[in-house]
């Protein structure tokens, strides 16, 4: 003898076919919104790892977790900051280097290959909100290749840069403070 579902049970049945339904949608729109997933993980570094000592400081720029992380030179100060990374292998470079300047308002000039690579960019940017270098800017002992900020947040946490590690405005002008020229770095 069949008997006839209840209202009740007719509407949970079917609810719970709509979630079935729907579960797929509902996870897609998770990964789209949630901001977690526009950052990867981010992987436990220590700097005696890459480094004999602290020096005036180090930072190690995690570039497969995009997450840059800095020790002061007496330990007692450890921060962790997601970044951009570069767009792609070839224009990522790896080792190590140090700061040699720092400059708060950086004007930008793109280099030769970053025009032949896209010719619609000026032959140079004074600093402001159309500058990518952000507020602040940390020069490495490489030609052309900085830690600095960025005016577009959509950047950190995703390939986007053109070898340089951006962060945040207010992240670069936090490690911008606490970091002296001599800091080393490890981009790995």
């Amino acid at each position: 003898m069949s008997r006839n579902p209840t209202r009740r049970e007719a509407i949970l049945a079917g609810g719970i076919g709509l979630l079935t339904l729907s579960a797929p949608a509902l996870v897609r729109a998770d990964t789209m919104t949630n901001p977690r997933h526009n950052t990867s993980g981010f992987r436990m570094q220590d700097w005696r790892d890459h480094f004999d000592s602290l020096g005036k400081g180090v930072i190690i720029a995690d570039l497969a977790s995009r997450a840059l992380h800095y020790w002061s030179g007496d330990g007692g100060d450890y921060r962790l900051y997601p970044t951009s990374i570069p767009i792609s292998e070839e224009l990522t470079k790896r080792g190590h280097t140090e700061v040699v300047r720092k400059r708060i308002g950086p004007d930008w000039t793109p280099t030769p290959d970053m025009r032949r690579r896209d010719p619609s960019l000026p032959a140079y940017l004074p600093p402001g909100p159309e500058n990518p270098l952000g507020t602040h800017a940390m020069y490495l002992s490489w030609p052309a290749y900085l830690i600095h900020g960025t005016h577009d947040t959509r950047k950190i946490g995703r390939p986007s840069s053109s070898g340089c590690v951006g962060l945040y405005n207010e992240h670069v002008a936090e490690l911008f403070a606490v970091v002296q020229v001599g800091t080393k770095v490890l981009l790995l």
